[in-house]
């Protein structure tokens, strides 16, 4: 059993890796029933993918935060980690297609004097 943690903008989530037949849950329901797209289902199973791993793993995930997209995202990154931690052979690949880096775009904060991150009030000369 291998764990990762991957994140997206303000999604956390917490992967279980474990030798089985292929099944993936996430937060305890399975995915086709928690991710309802085709491409969010095919974004979590990329990392699976990419390591010839598909089918031999069990995935159980917790995700928290942000939005269905930001969720999808973290269980990604976090089942590559899991994978490269798990078995090194698996680590050129998954590094070469881009699923062991953290997309770091978040939502930048508020700043005073501000109505939002960058948008200023609307000036009146008069």
């Amino acid at each position: 059993m291998t764990l990762g943690t991957g994140r997206r903008k303000e999604s956390v989530a917490r992967v279980r890796l474990q030798p089985g037949s292929g099944r993936i849950l996430i937060n305890e329901q399975p995915m086709d029933d928690y991710f309802r797209t085709r491409s969010l289902q095919a974004a979590v199973r990329l990392p699976l993918v990419v390591a010839n791993a598909e089918g031999r793993y069990d995935v159980l995930a917790t995700v928290i935060g942000g939005g269905i997209v930001g969720q999808a995202g973290a269980v990604r990154h976090g089942i590559a980690r899991a994978l490269a931690a798990g078995e090194d052979t698996f680590r050129p690949a998954l590094h070469k297609a881009g699923l062991l880096t953290r997309d770091p775009r978040m939502k930048e904060r508020k700043k005073y004097g501000r109505k939002r991150a960058r948008k200023g009030f609307q000036y009146s000369k008069r």
